[in-house]
Order: C-alpha cells, then structure tokens, then sequence
C-alpha cells in the first residue's frame, strides 16, 4: 500500500513499520513526516521518532523525526532533547527550560542543536533569541534553517539583520526559512530585505519573499512584485497578484493614490497571469479588502486577453453582500465598457434570480456604456419593475442615453 493511502487511513502501524524497517531513506523520511501530521498522543510512534533521530543512519530522516516529534508537540521534542543531552527538561518555569534548551544549542550533534533549536521555537521565549542568532551561522545548514524558523516564531526585529544575512546562505532551505521569519517579524526593517530574494534561484524563497512583500508599507515593493508576474514558476507569479492585492489594501492613506496609479501604470492591458488570480480573488476571497481591491483593479488592467472572465467576475460581483465591492465592481465594468459588458449587463436584467440591488448597478452601468439596445431594454424594465430604487436608477441611465421615446 502506498504512503499516500496510509496517510489518507492514518494507518500509524504500516507507517511505523516503514519507518523502522525500509531500506530506502527516502520512504524512511516520507513515514517520519507523515507521522508528525497524523500522530496527537501515540507513545508507540514517539518511541519509534526518538529512536529514528538519535540512531537513523541517513541524516534526512534524522531530520524528519526530529521535526515529526516538534509537531506532535512540546512533551516529544523536550524528551528527545532529555534523551540526547541528558539535561531535565521536566516541570519548572518556561525560562529555566529554556535555559536548558540554550545550552544545548552548543552540542556536538548537528541534530541535538536542531531539537534544541525547535523546541526554543515552541518556547518562544525572547530571552533567547541571541543564542539562536548566534546559531544562525552554524556549520549545519539543517541548524541554521530550524534557528532561522525559531527568530521567525519569536517575532522580535532584532534578528532581522542577522536573517537578511542568510538570504545569501548556500543552502536554500536556510534562504527560505530566512525569508519566512523576516516575513513573520512583518516590519519594513525585516521585509526590505527581501526586495532582493525576489529574484533568487530558489522558486520556493522567491515565493516566501513575494507573499511577504504584500505587508510592506511602501512603493518600492512595487516594481519586484510586477517583475514577479513574469516568474517561471506559476505558483510565484500568482502570489505576486495576491501580494499586489494586500498592498493596495494595506497602503497607507497617505500613499494609496500613488500606489495604485504606480500598480496600473505597470499592470495595464495584463494578461491572463494577472487576470486569474484576479478573479479567483473576487470570486473566492472572504476578506472584504481582497475583494473590493480585486474589483477595483480588474476594471484597471484586464486586457484582451481573459477580459470575457473579467466581466463574468464584475457582473456576478454585483450581487456581492459588500456594498463596496459591489460598487467597485460596477465602476471597473464601466471602465471596461464595449458590447461584452452590455450584453452581461442586459442578461442580468432578464435573471430572475438576481436581486434588485445587483439591477440597480446593472442599470447604473448601462446608462454609462449602453447603446440602443440598452436604451431599449431599459424603458421594458421602467413599465415592469416595482422596485424604486431600480426605477430611479433607470431614469437617470435613460436620461443619459437619450431618454425615453
């Protein structure tokens, strides 16, 4: 039976069976991390982890179990560190264990300093981030990359100068856990570095760099995430759109104009690479500020090239519960303007499932870009709608296309 099914049936006895007894390190590491998703209170599989971390012949699989017991939790990871180091991490106050895990940063073996390193990571006690900066320059790119995640989960700038150094780190695990962390401490001090990882070979550190630089406060993320959009690696190029979308949302007051006139200037006529994830956004997000700003842009910058999608997305953004995004949706469709968003438009008024608050954009938006036809149909819609709100809205989108005749 494959790994994958016994994941699926959490068969904990075949996969621990694998783990102790395959000949293939990489199925040896495949078990270890499946045992750290599946595993909540299974002393049996601890066992067999900690056993795997301290005597597995092949380091992958050392540092899969030793990361399995850290996801299981804190009682796992202190009794593989117990184990090793010999030192009692049993009961007393977070700050004394902590202590305990700091001395155990300096061990001879690579994977005690990793399971010292994780399990500051649960701690999170502040009072040791020098010990795991320090440790950031460790000979064992596996020690490097867990202290890098321990900075990250305490969250404190003062690490940032020391991960920004490891952007440059030759291993890229180290890069990566280097640009999460700057991205979980989340200041401009901790981001601006990562304006540079933008561009690294690494497709999974330019990604964490591209989806961090969503929170930076400032237009010079800008012009790296439009160079993003045209990343080889699909899954960067649309973190990029996201990331876009959260620095419209997040920009500032004092600097949204510019902002978002610098982001149109770059992205005008996008192609589908931008136009997707744009409408997957609209569609699909429940953060209010995603969708409106999704909204707002699609209107913006959808060229030829997937703009049929983006007009499905704007008209069935009419009817959305957000009266802003609904909004914004009807303005972008009047940007867009052209028979496609007429005929939408038109279909919509004859949907008798739509609400009328969703008719009343629909007409607000005909009167801006509709011809006869839409002329046409909205003197129909004046003699059988009741709604006020459609009617006034109508006459005033007659009004502007030549009135009634």
């Amino acid at each position: 039976m494959s790994l994958y099914q016994l994941e699926k049936d959490e068969d904990i006895d075949s996969l621990l069976d694998h783990l102790k007894l395959s000949d293939s390190p990489t199925i040896r590491t495949r078990a270890a991390e499946i045992l750290g998703d599946v595993v909540v209170d299974e002393p049996q599989a601890v066992d067999a982890l900690v056993k795997a971390a301290r005597t597995d012949g092949h380091e992958d699989v050392r540092g899969a179990a030793i990361d399995a017991l850290d996801a299981i939790g804190a009682d796992a990871i202190e009794r593989l560190v117990a184990e090793m180091a010999g030192v009692d991490t049993e009961g007393g106050a977070d700050w004394v264990r902590a202590e305990a895990f700091v001395e155990t940063l300096n061990a001879d073996r690579p994977e005690l300093r990793m399971a010292a390193a994780n399990a500051l990571r649960r701690l999170g006690d502040p009072g040791a981030l020098p010990a795991l900066i320090d440790v950031l320059d460790d000979p064992e790119p596996r020690v490097r990359a867990r202290a890098a995640r321990a900075c990250g989960a305490i969250g404190d700038e003062r690490a940032a100068n020391a991960l920004a150094a490891r952007l440059d780190d030759p291993a890229s695990r180290v890069r990566r856990e280097a640009a999460d962390a700057l991205a979980s401490i989340g200041t401009d001090r901790a981001l601006t570095p990562l304006i540079g990882a933008v561009t690294d070979d690494n497709d999974e550190v330019r990604y964490a760099a591209v989806m961090a630089l969503g929170g930076y406060q400032g237009p010079e993320a800008i012009d790296p995430l439009i160079a993003a959009l045209d990343d080889e690696s699909d899954v960067v190029r649309r973190a990029a759109v996201f990331s876009i979308i959260e620095l419209l949302a997040a920009a500032p007051t004092e600097q949204s104009h510019r902002i978002r006139d610098t982001v149109v200037d770059r992205l005008e006529s996008a192609d589908r690479s931008v136009v997707d994830p744009l409408v997957e956004l609209l569609a699909e997000s429940n953060q209010p500020r995603e969708r409106r700003n999704a909204a707002w842009l699609l209107g913006r910058v959808a060229g030829e090239e997937g703009r049929a999608d983006a007009v499905d997305a704007l008209v069935d953004a009419l009817d959305a519960d957000d009266g802003t995004t609904a909004q914004f949706a009807a303005t972008s469709l009047v940007e867009l303007g052209g028979a496609a968003v007429e005929d939408a438009l038109l279909d919509l008024l004859e949907d008798a499932e739509r609400s009328d608050a969703a008719r009343s954009k629909a007409v607000f938006v005909l009167g801006k870009v509709g011809g006869e036809r839409a002329r046409e149909e909205l003197e129909t819609l004046l003699d059988r709608t009741n709604d006020e709100a459609v009617r006034k809205q109508a006459f005033s989108a007659l009004s502007k296309l030549g009135g009634r005749r």
